[in-house]
């Protein structure tokens, strides 16, 4: 049996630069493939927009909040969450990407998704120790909390209804309830 051949981020990014990939397509590298990312629909839109402005409102000037843009996981993954909650840095990240290493929170807003978000990018979230991935199912309005990674695993998962309120492991003082996340 053949083997698919797995890209690098390296290699990823540099088809970028080069043109293979065109800019405005919509793809991330997942676990070294090259993977379509779905259309964004309104409802989704919608949450990851309310959730944007919640934390830019609770946490301005103290992290860094991305939105949709990219995380450097090498060797051979840099997924676009939803949002990224990131330490703080006066540049941005201008000169790369945050890594792993600079992630406080990672939010994945699924719709479509779902499967993907649970089975390809969870655990490479996990084997980069990436303390705290919120998945939040848009199709029954829950947020899964993943905390705790251990060997490509979040040990420790709940699941939060309406009417529920989480803080972020590393921003505790940050209080957010599933119906602001939502959307009333």
């Amino acid at each position: 049996m053949v083997e698919p051949r797995r890209f690098t981020v390296e290699e990823y990014e540099r088809m970028g630069e080069v043109g293979i990939i065109d800019p405005a397509e919509r793809v991330e590298l997942l676990d070294g493939e090259i993977v379509a990312m779905s259309p964004i629909g309104p409802q989704y839109a919608a949450v990851v927009d309310a959730i944007a402005e919640q934390l830019y409102g609770k946490l301005i000037g103290r992290v860094t909040i991305r939105v949709q843009n990219p995380l450097r996981l090498l060797p051979r993954s840099e997924p676009q969450p939803d949002i990224t909650v990131a330490r703080r840095r006066r540049d941005f990240y201008r000169g790369a990407h945050p890594t792993a290493e600079d992630i406080l929170l990672v939010i994945e807003v699924a719709d479509t998704s779902l499967r993907t978000d649970q089975l390809v990018k969870l655990p490479i979230y996990a084997r980069q120790r990436i303390i705290e991935v919120w998945v939040i199912d848009l199709s029954v309005e829950v947020v899964h909390v993943h905390t705790d990674p251990v060997d490509g695993n979040y040990r420790e998962v709940r699941t939060l209804a309406r009417g529920r309120s989480l803080s972020p492991v590393e921003i505790p003082d940050l209080q957010l309830t599933v119906n602001e996340i939502l959307g009333d």
